[in-house]
């Protein structure tokens, strides 16, 4: 497995793209939540410089949430100002660490494959179709808004309709191009160039897109870019400039029973968020690492506490963000950390060369990556496992695309729940670790019950990652007449990394199955 500090050529490059992916959404997220502007980038520059040491998962990047918007409006309209919402963010981080330091955070083991895959599919089609708009040049919504109802009035359809028909021909030149640049460049250069496996396709693409809009704005006056379609950074010119940027809490608010109410609220959300992201960014690690939840709780809330003390929105693990750096080829929590660096310095050095980013440029790096979350072939593949995996997975996607990600994931879990209860409806089960009797170095053997479901895995990965190294170890299935698609993935991870821990394992009547990423 790789180190913090040897994989620098990959983790680089991988940071610099979810700094360009999170610098929009930053300032996004801060707009449509009626906060600060600088706001969104301090909780950026927080979860990528701090929590991404202080968390346990490898790959996964933290910063403010779509998800929490609607949230933070409402707080600002119950608690009358930001200062106050600060004040709750600072109590809510409080709370989620303690919900990790009493282990709460085991409850992420229990979504089902089928929902997270489904989750991951649906964020990538919303990717793609809330991104049309902003290809475009169309930006009368923020640049972030997930949601299918949207702040102007229009759904995320007519949202489309409205863009071709008014769309801006200098912008949607250079989403073209920049398209074409990045499918280039990763699908054809990257293969054939060691230079192009060197630079991301990302950094490309802004650079062009920066040269087309200078070169339009002094040759072709029709085709330059509206202000209102660039990237859009707060000019900081000195530390004393950042210093009276940053807002206080409201030390008052600690004093009203509605700030803990609304702290609640967050702390739950977020927490939720965060699960369900750190368990889809371990599917979709190449090294299948495991994140340890009730850590990563701990991470968020001290994020989360340290964001409200110095004027930032809360924030999650974040999943666009995430996939963003794993499919980019980020492979350890340095990238993580670049990015928040990286938002750091443009903040304080390079707001002026940002400023001159087209927004459709960034949207055209969010069109690849949301393609590959919703590749065809993943649908492809929950098809072929049957009806018990494949509902919940369409469901949640669809419920996802027509509402948002929490209720979405919901109703995929109900689906999942009621396979699960029929499978489960005349059999028990139970999981067993008996060793060889008087033999110190025999082997451990893990017998299955006859039934096997989801909610076995949690307590299934514990055994296994509690097993020693350099053992030998059996993991039997012949009594087993049902074993759930999830269990055999954990099994399968297992398998792929016990050569690791030294341990030597034999499966016997395990059917095998194969792993994200694989």
């Amino acid at each position: 497995m790789p180190s913090p500090f040897s994989s620098f050529s990959k983790d680089l490059p991988a940071g610099l793209v979810v700094f360009l992916v999170a610098l929009p959404l930053c300032l996004g997220i801060s707009l449509a939540s009626g906060a600060p502007l600088l706001s969104g980038v301090i909780a950026g520059i927080v979860g990528g410089v701090v929590v991404s040491w202080l968390s346990g998962s490898a790959l996964s990047v933290s910063g403010p949430a779509a998800g929490l918007t609607a949230i933070i409006v409402a707080a600002i309209g119950t608690l009358g100002s930001f200062e106050a919402v600060l004040a709750a963010t600072v109590i809510a981080g409080a709370i989620q660490v303690g919900l990790g330091v009493a282990r709460a955070g085991i409850i992420g083991l229990y979504f089902p494959t089928s929902v997270i895959r489904g989750m991951l599919a649906a964020i990538g089609l919303i990717l793609i179709l809330k991104q049309i708009p902003h290809f475009l040049g169309i930006d009368t919504d923020y640049f972030s808004d997930l949601s299918f109802l949207q702040f102007d009035g229009r759904n995320t359809f007519s949202e489309i309709g409205n863009a071709l028909e008014n769309f801006r021909p200098g912008s949607a030149l250079i989403g073209l191009v920049c398209l074409v640049v990045l499918l280039l460049w990763d699908k054809v250069l990257s293969k054939h160039s060691k230079i192009a496996q060197l630079v991301p396709g990302a950094l490309v693409v802004v650079v062009v897109a920066i040269l087309l809009n200078v070169y339009f704005g002094s040759m072709v006056p029709m085709l330059s870019i509206r202000p209102d379609h660039m990237v859009n950074l707060p000019r900081i010119q000195s530390l004393q400039d950042a210093a009276q940027l940053i807002t206080s809490p409201d030390w008052s608010a600690f004093t009203r029973p509605a700030t803990y109410t609304v702290a609640f609220t967050i702390a739950i959300v977020a927490s939720l968020e965060t699960l369900l992201s750190v368990e889809a960014v371990d599917k979709l690690d190449p090294h299948k690492r495991t994140t340890p939840t009730n850590r990563e709780m701990m991470a968020q809330g001290t994020g989360n506490m340290i964001s409200g003390l110095l004027g930032g929105l809360p924030m999650t693990a974040v999943i666009v963000r995430s996939s963003a750096n794993i499919n980019s080829g980020g492979q350890t929590r340095m990238s993580a950390f670049f990015h928040g660096l990286l938002l750091l310095v443009s903040l304080l050095f390079l707001g002026s060369v940002l400023n001159k980013i087209p927004l459709s440029a960034l949207a055209a790096i969010l069109l690849v990556i949301g393609y590959k979350l919703t590749n065809p072939a993943l649908y492809r593949t929950q098809w072929k496992l049957g009806w018990q995996q494949f509902l919940p997975f369409i469901i949640t996607i669809t419920a996802i695309l027509f509402t948002d990600l929490l209720k979405g994931v919901v109703l995929g879990l109900v689906v999942g729940i009621f396979y699960i209860l029929k499978a489960n409806y005349n059999s028990a089960y139970f999981l067993s670790k008996p060793v060889t009797p008087g033999q110190d170095k025999g082997p451990i053997i893990l017998r299955l019950s006859q039934q096997v479901s989801f909610l076995n895995k949690a307590s299934i990965i514990k055994v296994l990652e509690e097993l020693p190294f350099n053992s030998m170890v059996v993991i039997d299935g012949s009594d087993s007449s049902f074993i759930d698609y999830d269990v055999l993935e954990a099994i399968e991870n297992f398998r792929l990394s016990a050569p690791d821990r030294g341990i030597n394992l034999e499966l016997r009547d395990i059917p095998q199955v194969e792993a994200i990423g694989h």
